[in-house]
């Protein structure tokens, strides 16, 4: 966590006979450490990619419908689907797993699915 220092040497030793009269705890402009005497500010806190990639985006999504339509299913999703039909839902999580590398998106995948297979039967 980085902080802006403001001010020359000779500011921040006029502010070390300000610091005395400061309770340390109390004030936010003050720095936590007392070998850095001098007034700071916090820097704005940026938002983290992870965070702004996970926001849904309507384009993307039109975009992932639309080759769903046209292209249909991947092979290994297809796979998934007969599993979840046949109830085998632990196999199916098993399978995700090693197609997609990571138990929480097995989960997600599976989750997806069976939720595409829901929307299949009400159509019907």
């Amino acid at each position: 966590y980085q902080r802006r220092v403001h001010g020359t040497l000779s500011e921040c030793l006029f502010f070390f006979d300000f610091l005395t009269m400061v309770h340390w705890s109390n004030n936010p402009t003050v720095s936590a450490k007392v070998r850095r005497v001098c007034a700071v500010t916090p820097l704005p806190k940026t938002v983290k990619a992870c965070k702004r990639i996970a926001q849904p985006k309507k384009k993307l999504r039109a975009c992932r419908d639309l080759v769903l339509e046209v292209l249909g299913f991947a092979p290994y999703q297809r796979r998934m689907m007969e599993l979840l039909k046949v109830g085998r839902d632990r196999r199916a999580l098993r399978f995700a797993k090693r197609r997609l590398g990571s138990h929480k998106r097995a989960k997600k995948m599976r989750e997806y699915i069976t939720e595409c297979l829901r929307k299949q039967r009400a159509k019907k």
